[in-house]
């Protein structure tokens, strides 16, 4: 049952490489990353309000949105972050090191994140095969950062 979702973020993860590289072009010819970042997001917004106008179920009421943790709505403020941090970092380091580092940031991120049990996932300790696993990755960044 898991393939589909394996297959869907291989895809997202093959296209990541793709993204950076056009949005750092396209800070090339608006002189501006931060501009970059916000064509990228406007025509991402475009394509998703097209797909939400799609799909046929009610919205949730004001109430229960306002009911929502404070942190739920820092997803796309995240997400800004990190298209900005990809548009400024692209041309610097290349796509290989890019995605290592991005690969590598994420990995402890997501050690911390399952540690504690945060933003709604289930609570998984850090184990010493996961520290291992985590040290693999920093040398697979520091393998292509200097090759």
């Amino acid at each position: 049952m898991a393939w589909p979702y394996l297959l869907f973020a291989f895809a997202a993860g093959v296209a990541l490489p793709v993204q950076f590289g056009i949005n750092a072009q396209l800070a090339v010819w608006l002189h501006s990353p931060i501009r970059a970042a916000f064509i990228s997001f406007l025509t991402g917004a475009v394509i998703l309000a097209v797909a939400a106008a799609l799909v046929f179920k009610p919205l949730p009421s004001w109430n229960r949105l306002g009911h929502a943790p404070w942190w739920v709505w820092l997803g796309g403020a995240l997400g800004a972050f990190y298209v900005a941090g990809s548009i400024f970092a692209a041309p610097k380091l290349g796509a290989a090191a890019l995605i290592a580092v991005i690969v590598a940031g994420q990995s402890l991120a997501s050690l911390a994140v399952d540690h504690f049990g945060w933003v709604g996932f289930e609570q998984k300790h850090i184990s010493p095969g996961r520290i291992v696993g985590m040290a693999l990755v920093g040398a697979g960044v520091a393998l292509v950062r200097i090759f």
